[in-house]
């Protein structure tokens, strides 16, 4: 009993140290952003009169690093100060001090060369998700902002930018294709179905960063029993914010359409045996190496809103592959 109470006040303690630790680097680190944006707004209106294009001087900048580092040590060098000039003229205008700055200095830094849009998006995604810069570089690397906006019409490519992710319905919630770089599979390699979905459950937390927002991991090989005939599903996951079980059954090859036929049977016991009355429908994802969307289209009704067939890769692209596949994505779409 003694050694179960000095546990519980061991973790009560830890708890609290680590909450104390995590509120003063995100104290720190908006102070540090703050901090660098006003730098960038004194160089600005120093040098230029605050016009935007006006010429700056180098030998200024190269001065000032000199003594600023002289005075407070590293981190004043003439690149970073030109990245907080940089810094002010991006972020210089519309919100206050306060509501603008929700992640750190690194973030920004990688953040101000993207266009504004996909900056936004990042910026919001990053912040809702807290994202490590590590977590942020992986998911642009991976277009994830191209691949959302794939599945969009023009409004709600523009809501993207200005609201991030916001998940409302089934389709709001998939991606085509998933990118499964972190899964260590390699391309040209052969490996089994059970081994895919191994590498998946050993890199759980990267496989729902990749899925994306409200989900949770409920089990893996998840049996039913239906006319004395056992049945498995591969992945079994919930999203919160939908509200709804989601499975996800691997393939390998190409999709077939007894594949989505599967997947439909597997929604279907969950709706009626598994899901409470105020749960919303389940979302079935056939997660396979291939597809064809005309067949996709074919076979599922028109008003499908549960079955979704996507592609995997376990690569990450060159952005000049990303460019040619969103091409080809785009041009199926159209026919």
């Amino acid at each position: 009993m003694i050694i179960e109470n000095k546990n519980v006040l061991f973790q009560g303690i830890k708890d609290l140290l680590y909450n104390a630790r995590a509120y003063v680097i995100k104290t720190v680190n908006s102070a540090m952003v703050i901090t660098y944006f006003e730098i960038g707004r004194l160089i600005i209106e120093h040098e230029q009169g605050g016009q935007e294009k006006a010429l700056y001087g180098e030998e200024t900048l190269k001065q000032l690093s000199i003594e600023l580092t002289n005075e407070f040590g590293k981190g004043f060098s003439a690149t970073n100060l030109k990245q907080m000039r940089t810094f002010y003229l991006t972020y210089g205008k519309g919100q206050t001090l306060s509501a603008k700055f929700t992640i750190s200095w690194s973030h920004y830094v990688f953040l101000m060369r993207l266009e504004p849009n996909e900056r936004n998006f990042y910026e919001i995604e990053a912040a809702q998700n807290n994202w490590s810069l590590r977590e942020l570089k992986r998911q642009f690397d991976s277009a994830l902002y191209d691949r959302l906006q794939l599945s969009r019409n023009k409004d709600e490519v523009k809501a993207l930018s200005e609201k991030g992710q916001v998940i409302t319905t089934p389709q709001d919630a998939i991606k085509d294709p998933y990118i499964l770089e972190f899964l260590g599979l390699k391309e040209d390699k052969s490996y089994s179905e059970s081994e895919l979905e191994q590498a998946i459950i050993d890199k759980i937390e990267h496989f729902l960063l990749e899925l994306g927002k409200g989900f949770s991991f409920v089990g893996r090989q998840q049996r039913f029993t239906f006319g004395e005939e056992h049945f498995f599903v591969d992945l079994v996951f919930y999203n919160r914010l939908l509200r709804c079980f989601v499975i996800i059954d691997l393939k390998l090859g190409k999709l077939k359409h007894q594949d989505l036929g599967q997947i439909q049977m597997y929604v279907n016991y969950y709706d009626r045996y598994v899901k409470t009355e105020d749960e919303n429908p389940t979302i079935g994802i056939v997660l396979c190496k291939d597809k064809e969307n005309s067949l996709v289209e074919i076979t599922l009704p028109k008003d499908n809103q549960q079955i979704f067939a996507s592609a995997y890769q376990t690569y990450l692209p060159t952005k000049e592959e990303w460019t040619a596949q969103l091409v080809d994505i785009e041009t199926s779409l159209d026919e």
